[in-house]
């Protein structure tokens, strides 16, 4: 299946508090779009692995992705090494995506920086037709995206370019809050966590107000591209 664009973030939820918005839009406008997260977040201190798959499905329909899967590395131990990387290269190749978004390169999270270099590097190297990768038993052709964007997460982070989603932050938060074991729930007698915090929700939204502010628009979500972006037409840039 060809995918126009593809999140290859670390835990489940990644894509929707940081790119969701980006998704929904773009799967609006007729791009396929998909989401590859690489755990199950199983170290996670609410939740479940089997709820947050659970989760993970009733986001996907509402963000309108044609696909997600789980590539199931350790949470919390997945490496940035061959191993992994072949994994990446495969699906990159499989899936022939013209942009992968993966997680922010500084972050509070570990795993998220790691993801970046991770995913960054695999793609790179999917391009590399001497490198042998196998579906069904057949060799994959070489495949390299056009661009590869990190999102913005914790940290607050500059973006080279922010992509206005006036009229997605609704649908952006429904697919947030699909995720009911991990934002704030007054009913849980879970413990709390920085995402379940009752305020969380709201600096996703400032945040989404403040990029928008880069642009004059409503909102908008803030990326940093891996390489220099350029565009065919001056008037592309708005």
């Amino acid at each position: 299946m060809k995918i126009d664009i593809l999140a290859i973030v670390a835990h489940p939820d990644d894509a929707e508090l940081s790119c969701g918005g980006t998704l929904a839009k773009h799967a609006d406008l007729g791009y396929k779009t998909g989401v590859i997260d690489l755990t199950e977040g199983e170290l996670g201190t609410r939740g479940s692995v089997e709820i947050r798959h659970e989760e993970a499905t009733e986001a996907s329909k509402i963000l309108g992705l044609s696909v997600r899967e789980n590539m199931k590395f350790r949470d919390g131990w997945f490496k940035d090494d061959e191993e992994h990387q072949l994994k990446i290269i495969n699906r990159v190749r499989f899936y022939q995506p013209d942009i992968i978004i993966t997680n922010a390169t500084k972050e509070r999270h570990p795993d998220h920086a790691r993801a970046a270099n991770l995913v960054k590097e695999a793609a790179w190297l999917a391009g590399l037709a001497k490198i042998e990768t196998l579906q069904d038993g057949e060799s994959q052709k070489p495949w390299r995206p056009r661009h590869v964007y990190h999102i913005i997460q914790s940290d607050a982070l500059t973006p080279d370019f922010i992509v206005d989603i006036s009229g997605y932050v609704d649908r952006k938060i429904k697919a947030i809050k699909a995720y009911s074991s991990q934002f704030y729930n007054p009913q849980s007698d879970e413990p709390e966590t920085y995402l379940s915090r009752s305020t969380f929700l709201g600096l996703i939204e400032s945040r989404n107000v403040s990029m928008a502010n880069y642009g004059m628009i409503e909102h908008a979500e803030g990326f940093i591209s891996a390489y220099k972006p350029a565009v065919k037409n001056i008037f592309d840039l708005i």
